[in-house]
Parts: C-alpha cells; sequence; structure tokens
C-alpha cells in the first residue's frame, strides 16, 4: 500500500496535477486496489473531513484580511510604528517589521501581509535610501510572520489535522514570531549603522499622539481577538467573525476607505480563496483517514525508532524533509498530510504536538520564501516587477536568520511552550 500511495503521489505531481485532486485519486486508486472498502466512503469523509465549527474561522480570518488589505488600516498602522521608532538607526525598515508583526495579528495570512505593508514600504524604503534589494528582501521575508503570529491560518490548520488546542498553539507561536522580527530588525540596525542609512525626522508627543489616536482602531485589533480568546470570551472562530465584522465597521463607518460596492468583490475574492483551502483540507483528511484506517502511522513509527534513537535527530530530519518537499510542492498540503502520519512517532519520543507545531509553521514559513513554490516571491514580483531571480536573491540573509531562529525553536522547546505553561496549562 505504501509503495502505491508514494509512486501515485509523485507521479501525478510531476504531471502537475491540482494538489486537492492529486490527493483524492490517490486516496480512491489505493483504497480500491488495497481494500475491499466501497469508494461511497470517499464523499462521506469529505464531508466528514468539513463537518468541524472551527473551520468557519478560515474564510472569516481571509475576509478580515482582505478588507485591511484594500482599505486604510495597513498604512495607518505602519505611520503609527514609524512614529515611535522612525527616528532610530534604520527606523524606516524597523518600523515595516513591525508594522508586518501587527498586520500579521490581524490578518493572519502571509501573502495578505507582504501585500498591505509592502506595497507601502517597499517603495518608501527604497526611496529612502535603503537599497533595493534589502528593501525588497526585508518586506517579502517579515510578510512571512503572518504564518507564525496568530491567528494564523496554517495553525487552524494544523490542529485540525492533530487534535490540538488552537488556543495554544496560537500562544505559542507569540514568542518565535517575536524572536524572528526581533532578529530581522537587528540585523536591520546592524545594516543601517554600516551603511550611514538616513533616519526619518523627530516627531513630537502632539504629533505622535495624533497619529496614534489615527490609527488606534487598527492597533485595537489584535487586543480584542487574541485577548479574546485568550481571556475565554470567545472561541477562535467567534474570534474570527468579530475580526471581520470590527475591519468592516472600522474600514466602512470610520476610516471610510471601502465603501458597500466594494464588499462584493471583497468575498469572492475571499470565497475563492478559502475553497481552495477547505478543498485541499478536505481530500487530505481523506487520505489521512486512510493511512490511519491501514495502521501507517504506527509502522511509519516502528520503523524510524529503529533506525533512529534521538526525538532531536528526528525532528531536524523531518525539517529537512519538509524543506525539500517546498521545493515540489506546497508546504501547508504537506503538514496536512504527513503530519498526522508522524503522530505515534511524536509520542513514542516524548515530542510535544505544540513543540512540534510550532517547528512546522517555521518551516512552512520558508516555504513561502523558497522557490519555486513560494508564495510571498510571486507576490512581491506583482509588486516590485522584479524577476523571480532577482527576488529570490534579495531574501537569502533573511532565510539564513530565519534558519537560525528554527534550529533555536527546534532545540530549545521552551521558546514555544513557556507562555502556553505559563497561562494555559
Amino acid at each position: 500500500m505504501i509503495a502505491t500511495i508514494v509512486i501515485l503521489f509523485f507521479l501525478l505531481l510531476f504531471m502537475g496535477m491540482p494538489i486537492a485532486v492529486m490527493l483524492l485519486i490517490t486516496t480512491t486508486a489505493t483504497l480500491a486496489i488495497h481494500t475491499n472498502t466501497s469508494l461511497a466512503v470517499i464523499p462521506q469523509q469529505l464531508f466528514n473531513a468539513l463537518d468541524n465549527s472551527i473551520l468557519l474561522s478560515i474564510p472569516f480570518f481571509i475576509l478580515a484580511g482582505n478588507v485591511m488589505t484594500q482599505g486604510s488600516m495597513a498604512r495607518r498602522l505602519i505611520d503609527v510604528v514609524n512614529s515611535f521608532v522612525g527616528s532610530f538607526p534604520g527606523g524606516l525598515a524597523i518600523a515595516g517589521t513591525l508594522a508586518c508583526l501587527f498586520f500579521a495579528a490581524l490578518s493572519g495570512s502571509s501573502p495578505a501581509t507582504v501585500v498591505a505593508i509592502g506595497s507601502v514600504m517597499i517603495p518608501a524604503l527604497i526611496e529612502a535610501g535603503y537599497g533595493e534589494k534589502f528593501s525588497i528582501g526585508l518586506l517579502t521575508s517579515a510578510g512571512s510572520l503572518g504564518v507564525v503570529i496568530p491567528p494564523s491560518i496554517p495553525m487552524i490548520l494544523y490542529c485540525l489535522v492533530m487534535n490540538t488546542s488552537i488556543a495554544e498553539l496560537f500562544m505559542a507561536g507569540i514568542v518565535p514570531g517575536l524572536l524572528i522580527g526581533g532578529s530581522f530588525i537587528a540585523y536591520t540596525v546592524y545594516l543601517a549603522r554600516k551603511n550611514g542609512w538616513q533616519r526619518s525626522r523627530s516627531v513630537t508627543w502632539g504629533e505622535r499622539l495624533r497619529i496614534l489616536k489615527d490609527g488606534i482602531w487598527g492597533v485595537l485589533l489584535p487586543v480584542i481577538v487574541l485577548g479574546g480568546i485568550y481571556a475565554g470570551v470567545f472561541t477562535p472562530t467567534e474570534a474570527a467573525a468579530v475580526s471581520l465584522v470590527y475591519s468592516l465597521l472600522v474600514e466602512i463607518c470610520i476610516y471610510r476607505e471601502i465603501g458597500i460596492r466594494d464588499v462584493p468583490e471583497v468575498c469572492i475574492q475571499g470565497a475563492v480563496l478559502s475553497g481552495c483551502l477547505l478543498f485541499i483540507l478536505a481530500s487530505a483528511m481523506t487520505l489521512i483517514w486512510l493511512l490511519t484506517s491501514q495502521r501507517l502511522p504506527h509502522q511509519i513509527a516502528d520503523l524510524i525508532t529503529a533506525h533512529v534513537s534521538s526525538g532531536w535527530v528526528f525532528l531536524i530530519l523531518v525539517s529537512i524533509l519538509f524543506l525539500i518537499l517546498g521545493t515540489v510542492m506546497d508546504n501547508v498540503s504537506a503538514m496536512l498530510i504527513l503530519s498526522p502520519l508522524f503522530a505515534e512517532t511524536l509520542g513514542r519520543f516524548g515530542i510535544d504536538y505544540i513543540h512540534y507545531g510550532i517547528i512546522m509553521v517555521l518551516v512552512i514559513e520558508f516555504g513561502f520564501l523558497t522557490p519555486p513554490f513560494g508564495l510571498n516571491l510571486f507576490i512581491a514580483m506583482g509588486l516590485t516587477d522584479k524577476s523571480l531571480v532577482e527576488v529570490s536573491n534579495s531574501i537569502w540573509p533573511f532565510l539564513a536568520i530565519l534558519l537560525f531562529c528554527l534550529l533555536l525553536v527546534t532545540f530549545i522547546p521552551q521558546i514555544s511552550l513557556f507562555l502556553p505553561g505559563l497561562l494555559l496549562r
């Protein structure tokens, strides 16, 4: 059975088959060849995979991100951050990184963060003399923090397939996200001092308060959403709905950057992306059901534990596997397919599911930044009119920083487990 799945999987993958269709064909063919089970179970499992209220949070977060991307919340957020750090060495670039951190906490989406912040900050940084290569690399890479800083759509998907707490994983992503953002800022300050990049003019406290008043509605959203989840006021699904309603009210009624006539187009864009993600999820969950019913995770665990004696070695090997798979397929899809297969192995090595989930999310962040399937690279190409090679060359220093942070999170579990252990366990 394993041979059939592997052969079909990679054959269809290299034929260019869409990932969801490829998963369904693999599941159906394997079921027909190796079992006597009726194929009527396929639509049943597709339905069961989507019969989960938590999935409602995905389209809500996607729609909220689209609203904020098309509105002015991102621009006002940049102004707020820049008013506080613009006078530091590399202040404008620091403001861009911090804006990505904040917007990631608003949208939960890496591509939305690159579009919203990068479209404003990349031209501003280049005009201020920060260098084209650095400006593109920084905003493309910092935009990937959308998958690490909660709320995060890949985190929600991981919790669904691994049956873990979304609130715990959200909280576990805060410190690693700040670690990566802080590392990008430290690198920016180093280059700013080395190259003598100009600073923004000092802003008086009166001006700062005026800018903060203008952008306070955007600053409050992550406080409301994440604070509500951790305080038990509402569930992650309800939090996603709150973020959508809040962003619509702010953009339509307060900032008035979006009109009622723009809402249908925002909904259409969100529906297309949500449909793609949910179709992939349902197909992956159906394949996972087949593999689990045939006890393949136990067989894989037996095989791994027979040849690997250390949990650390296992985590490194899995990370390398996902990085390699990221060159031939989307890492989010790889996570949905393979993570449940390693669930039994994680238990045998005593590896916390939350710790493993953060490692997977960081590897997914790599996937957004590495060709040929790095979605952030394609978005940066569209924003800057540069080739894939030019954009890819600009992000290598930041990939090195990200790799260093990945190793720290892997070998020091408390970086990700400290907050959940302190507040939720």
